[in-house]
């Protein structure tokens, strides 16, 4: 991975930040597979000069500002009205009234031809624990990554409906891609 020495910042208006959820249940036909973006979040992606010094990355999601963008499957079309009522159901089931952020900040970064291993403990519902992400280099200044966040292990119980005939999956996909100024 060849990214230029700088420090460079992060959000929405260089990247994207997406959250794959997926249903599972007797009932799942019924649910949509779903894809969210966080429009708010911000980070910092530093390059030291040295090669010797590892890069750094931290990252800051708020998570009052989930957007579910759309559900695949499930018998009828997701509507505004369930759209509403998930993003409702986001907020409870993340506890986002006292947990409002998700904090990931790198440990380790191993780079490889074609991009890294990033390290790194992400906090979320009021608890830390380590996260690997895969990151690949698309182009000189395009990063794109993804990792897979179990909930239960941050103490979050996964949403569940119909009496727990629909559920979804414990692990979330979360996705992002970043383009860094160019010089």
């Amino acid at each position: 991975m060849a990214v230029a020495a700088g420090e460079y910042e992060i959000g929405p208006e260089t990247g994207r930040l997406l959250v794959r959820v997926f249903r599972r249940g007797v009932a799942a036909k019924v649910g949509h597979d779903l894809l969210i973006e966080a429009t708010r979040w911000e980070g910092r992606v530093s390059v030291p000069a040295d090669p010797a010094t590892p890069p750094t990355v931290t990252v800051r999601a708020d998570l009052g500002a989930l957007e579910v963008l759309e559900g695949t499957g499930g018998v009828k079309p997701l509507s505004e009205g369930d759209k509403r009522q998930i993003r409702q159901n986001a907020d409870k089931v993340l506890r986002t009234d006292h947990y409002p952020r998700a904090d990931f900040t790198s440990t380790a970064v191993e780079p490889h031809d074609s991009g890294a291993t990033v390290e790194g403990d992400l906090t979320l519902a009021g608890q830390t624990h380590p996260l690997r992400l895969e990151i690949q280099q698309r182009d000189e200044s395009t990063l794109t990554g993804s990792a897979s966040v179990v909930q239960s292990r941050w103490g979050i119980k996964p949403y569940s409906g119909f009496f727990g005939a629909l559920k979804l999956r414990d692990a979330v996909d979360v996705e992002f891609t970043v383009t860094l100024p160019t010089s």
